[in-house]
C-alpha cells in the first residue's frame, strides 16, 4: 500500500500572539526558549528530565514536526515516548476529539460504560490475535502505564495466591512504587527504600553484551537454560512465582529485541509451571514493531498484556487485557479516577482503526528496515556506532567509546558523553531523539508510524551529520 502522509501535512503559521487558554479574548505574547526554560527550571521540580537534554520549549506541532518558541522545526523521533503513533494533530484524531465533544460525552465515567467505550474495547479486541481476544477480560486502570502494570502484579498476585515475581536486567516497567521494583536500572532505586519484595531478576537475550560472555544464538540459549534450572532448582531460593514480566523488545533498556525463539521458550516455561506470563507492550503496542504487537513476532499469546501509550491514540488511557481464568479479584480491587477517559477511547478507538485501515504495522516495519540500513552504513564509516538493532520502528544505536579495548565478544565500553554529544548534535540540526540504554549510551529513533521514505532519509542524514561532528 503506498502511504502519501505529506498530503496530510497541514501549515503551521509563523510564531505570533496567540488565545491565552485560562483568560478567553485576551492573547499570549510568545517568548523564546530561554524565557520559558528559565521559568520551568523556576517553579518545576528536580526530577524533570527531558528539558535537561533537550532544551526546547514547544509552541506547535503536527505530523512528524514540532516547532519551538524560538520558530525552529524539528522532526519529532521521541513522539511521546512512543505515544504519538500517528504524530502530532493527525486530522484522524483531531476528528475524533470534535466529534465526540460536539455529541456531548461525559469526560470522565469512572468505570461506567458508554457507546465510545464499548466501541473502544471492540476497536482494540479485533486489533488482537482472535484466539487470546476470544477468552479476555480487560481491566482500565489510571492514565499511565506504570498503573497498569501495578495492576497486574495485583491481579496474578490474587490469581495465584503466589508473592515472587520474576523480571530481567534492563527491564522498564515505569517509575511507580512497585513498577520501579520490577526496573532493572538501579540509579532510580537508590534513594527509594522498601520497594516492592520478592523481585528476581533474570538474564535477558543482550548478545551485544552478553551476561554469559557467549554472543549470538548462545546468549539466548543460555538464559533459557538458566531460568529453567533456576525454576526446577527447590535451592534456588525463588519461592513459586505469581508471574514473570518481560517486554518483547526492551525500551528504555537500550531497544533490545527479544529473538522469537527465546520468546516461545519463555512461554512454553511459563505454561509448563503454571506462571502467568504478563507482557508489556506499553511502548511496543500498535504497530511500533512491524505488527499490531510485539508478540505476535514469535507466534505466541500472553496471559497478561499491558497496554497504553498508543493505544489512548495520544491521549492519557491504560488497560490490562488477561486471559479469563485470571479474572478472580473482587470488585474494587483495582480503582482510578481517570479510568474512565472518554476522549482517550474516541482517540484510540479511531487510531487503532486507522492503523489497521493504512496497515501501519507493514509500513513501520518497511521505513524501520529502511532506518536501520541507513545506520548500519553509517555504522562502517564510523567505529563509535557499536551496535544497530531493533525492530519496526523503535530503533536503537548504540554508542561506544572507540578507543577502549574492545571485549572477547567485541564489544566496546559505552559512551555516555559521546551520546549526549551526538543527541545535542542531532537538536542543533532539527532531529529530536531520546538516549538509553546503559549508561544512557543508545540512541533511540521513536518516530510516528506515518514517518515516510523522504522523513526517514532525512532522519539518517541529520544524524549521520552529527555523529561525524561529534
Amino acid at each position: 500500500m503506498s502511504h502519501n502522509f505529506a498530503e496530510m501535512k497541514i501549515e503551521i503559521p509563523a510564531i505570533g500572539p496567540y488565545p491565552n487558554p485560562a483568560q478567553p479574548g485576551r492573547e499570549v505574547k510568545p517568548m523564546g526558549n530561554a524565557y520559558y526554560l528559565d521559568r520551568q527550571s523556576g517553579y518545576e521540580s528536580n526530577a524533570r528530565s527531558y528539558p535537561r537534554r533537550l532544551p526546547i520549549a514547544i509552541r506547535r506541532a503536527e505530523g512528524i514536526y514540532v516547532e519551538d518558541t524560538d520558530g525552529r522545526r524539528y522532526i519529532d523521533c521521541l513522539a511521546g515516548a512512543g505515544a504519538l503513533t500517528l504524530g502530532h494533530s493527525h486530522p484522524t484524531v483531531v476528528d475524533a476529539v470534535q466529534r465526540a465533544i460536539s455529541g456531548g460525552i461525559p469526560w470522565q465515567t469512572l468505570d461506567l460504560t458508554t457507546p465510545i467505550k464499548d466501541a473502544f474495547v471492540h476497536e482494540l479486541f479485533d486489533s488482537l490475535p482472535q484466539e487470546f481476544a476470544s477468552s479476555a477480560r480487560i481491566q482500565f486502570c489510571g492514565p499511565s502505564g506504570a498503573d497498569a502494570i501495578e495492576a497486574a502484579l495485583k491481579l496474578v498476585k490474587t490469581a495465584t495466591g503466589r508473592r515472587s515475581i520474576l523480571a530481567f536486567h534492563g527491564a522498564y516497567h515505569g517509575m511507580t512504587h512497585g513498577a520501579l521494583g520490577l526496573t532493572g536500572e538501579t540509579g532510580p532505586k537508590l534513594a527509594v527504600s522498601g520497594l516492592m519484595a520478592e523481585v528476581h531478576f533474570l538474564p535477558y537475550p543482550y548478545p551485544y553484551r552478553c551476561p554469559f560472555n557467549l554472543g549470538g544464538e548462545a546468549t539466548w540459549q543460555a538464559s533459557i537454560a538458566y531460568i529453567e534450572w533456576l525454576l526446577n532448582d527447590t535451592n534456588s531460593g525463588i519461592a513459586p512465582p505469581a508471574g514473570l514480566i518481560l517486554e518483547a523488545v526492551q525500551g528504555e533498556g537500550g531497544v533490545i529485541p527479544a529473538p522469537d525463539q527465546w520468546l516461545r521458550e519463555i512461554r512454553r516455561i511459563t505454561s509448563e509451571r503454571g506462571i502467568p506470563l504478563i507482557l508489556d507492550e506499553v511502548q511496543t503496542g500498535v504497530g511500533r514493531t512491524g505488527k499490531m504487537y510485539a508478540f505476535e513476532h514469535a507466534g505466541i499469546l500472553p496471559d497478561v498484556l499491558v497496554l497504553s501509550k498508543a493505544v489512548g491514540g495520544g491521549l492519557p488511557l491504560s488497560a490490562l487485557v488477561y486471559h479469563e481464568d485470571l479474572d478472580r479479584w473482587q470488585p474494587g480491587a483495582h480503582a482510578g479516577t481517570f479510568r474512565g477517559n472518554q476522549l482517550a477511547m474516541a482517540t484510540g478507538a479511531a487510531t487503532l482503526r486507522f492503523v489497521k485501515e493504512q496497515k501501519l504495522d507493514r509500513h513501520a516495519q518497511t521505513m524501520g528496515e529502511r532506518l536501520s540500513a541507513h545506520l548500519r552504513r553509517i555504522q562502517k564509516n564510523s567505529p563509535h556506532l557499536g551496535d544497530v538493532r531493533g525492530r519496526g520502528l523503535m530503533i536503537g544505536a548504540e554508542i561506544v567509546d572507540a578507543r577502549a579495548e574492545a571485549d572477547r565478544l567485541g564489544a566496546r565500553p559505552p559512551c555516555r558523553e559521546l551520546a549526549r554529544r551526538i543527541q545535542k548534535g542531532c537538536l542543533e540540526r532539527g532531529l529530536i531523539i531520546e538516549l538509553g540504554g546503559r549508561q544512557g549510551s543508545v540512541a533511540r529513533f521513536l518516530s510516528p508510524l506515518i514517518v515516510t521514505e523522504e522523513d526517514i532519509d532525512r532522519i539518517a542524514a541529520i544524524f549521520e551529520e552529527a555523529v561525524e561532528a561529534a
